[in-house]
């Protein structure tokens, strides 16, 4: 935890939240283990660009994270490991590997030998003679290739005993040895962003098979989030945190721009694409508002093409089509007077979005947004009743009545932009 977190950070949290519910839904007893790395290069090195304490740095970064995953949604984690407290864990772990050949102890340092381990590479479907792991060049390897385990004790660092001497761990090391401390030798699925996948994930995948431990059985790898094609990162100077995007949108709304797309695709950050998120976001709560005012809307049962495309690698695309298609017909049974039908609909709208950690009328959502909330809810209600007439009289070829609707809502400082998905409309900013 080395800064504010931004939306490319919450984004995998967010993704792992959703295949979490749709596991639990699915009668499945979920043990989730978010660890957090309190202790690496970064976190020192930003700490003393700020002259502040690293481990101060670290749990203020902590709380920032676990204040945003609060704020947009994501279920507490079962256990929330922090490195510093796992040493024992991790020298077990080198130990291990040590007697049985696959790490070596030099001047204090422990490395892991690439080349001991056979497969190697296979996670990131690379081979030997094309891995570099990026560390900078240290005396006592044996291989350039191999990686870190243990760092030995630098002057102003902490460090902690070993049978090695003492220092600091890896941040390869202290990821396995925490998942299977929590998990066990072997568990279902490892999460993480493809630009984990190397060194990362190969890494904590070869020490931890090297050391005879099965590890896990399926790795999850979710795309980025980016701007202008670029990984959004702080080093780039690109990033959207999450405290100024909830100046801007309901938190509901921005989990739903960011769970909205395939977990393994990209999400290319623009405000037109927040918006529009936010847009659709509206359309689901409006219509379930709509149907509370005819009668009780409780949760109920999911479409079996809701069910059908998270199950299929968690296609959140096809799954929000179902949603917003059960929107429609919803809508359309109010509109004709229809309350049973409507009602129908609106509990599997609840069933999907509660699915997805976006139930309007849940209790998490119901005032999300704060003091202004009904405000919110009010221009929203009256903008979309704007633009349903203007549409009908854009269908009916009378220009002026729906240039006279267009006009007021500009009036009203309301920007509409017609796209192939409908008008889209925000709040002019300035």
């Amino acid at each position: 935890m080395q800064g504010v977190p931004h939306i490319g950070h919450i984004r995998g949290a967010l993704n792992y939240d959703v295949l979490r519910r749709w596991l639990v839904h699915s009668g499945l007893d979920v043990l989730l283990v978010r660890n957090v790395t309190d202790i690496d290069d970064k976190i020192l090195a930003k700490a003393a660009d700020a002259d502040r304490p690293w481990w101060e740095w670290a749990a203020t970064h902590e709380r920032a994270f676990e204040q945003a995953y609060d704020q947009l949604g994501c279920l507490p984690p079962s256990i929330n490991p922090r490195a510093t407290g796992h040493i024992t864990q991790m020298v077990e772990l080198m130990q291990r590997l040590i007697d049985q050949g696959h790490a070596y102890a030099t001047e204090g340092d422990v490395y892991f030998s690439v080349k001991s381990f056979d497969h190697y590479g296979e996670l990131s479907r690379q081979g030997l003679d094309d891995v570099q792991q990026g560390e900078t060049p240290t005396r006592g390897k044996q291989d350039p290739r191999d990686f870190t385990l243990w760092k030995s004790a630098k002057p102003g660092e902490p460090s902690w005993p070993t049978p090695w001497g003492p220092g600091r761990p890896g941040w390869h090391l202290e990821c396995s040895a925490m998942a299977t401390a929590y998990l066990g030798r072997e568990f279902d699925i490892h999460g993480g962003g493809i630009d984990l996948i190397f060194p990362h994930h190969e890494n904590e995948r070869a020490q931890s098979n090297a050391a005879g431990d099965p590890f896990a059985r399926y790795w999850l790898h979710n795309a980025w989030v980016t701007m202008s094609g670029e990984k959004m990162a702080k080093s780039l100077g690109n990033t959207v945190s999450i405290p100024a995007m909830l100046e801007r949108y309901r938190a509901p709304e921005l989990r739903y721009y960011l769970v909205q797309p395939h977990y393994r695709s990209n999400v290319e950050y623009s405000d037109g694409a927040v918006s529009e998120a936010a847009q659709g976001y509206r359309r689901i709560e409006t219509f379930l508002r709509r149907a509370a005012g005819s009668g009780e809307v409780t949760i109920g049962t999911l479409p079996a093409e809701f069910a059908n495309a998270l199950d299929d690698d968690l296609a959140t695309p096809q799954a929000f089509a179902v949603v917003h298609n059960t929107v429609r017909d919803g809508n359309a049974a109010l509109d004709a007077g229809d309350t049973p039908k409507a009602l129908e609909l609106a509990a599997a709208v609840r069933a999907m979005t509660d699915v997805l950690g976006l139930d309007p009328l849940s209790a998490r959502w119901s005032e999300a947004g704060g003091s202004d909330t009904p405000t919110k809810e009010a221009l929203g209600f009256l903008v979309e009743g704007l633009l349903a007439e203007r549409q009908q009289a854009r269908a009916e070829k009378d220009f002026a009545r729906a240039d006279a609707a267009r006009d007021r809502l500009q009036q009203a400082g309301i920007v509409v932009e017609d796209t192939p998905n409908g008008p889209q409309w925000t709040v002019k900013s300035d």
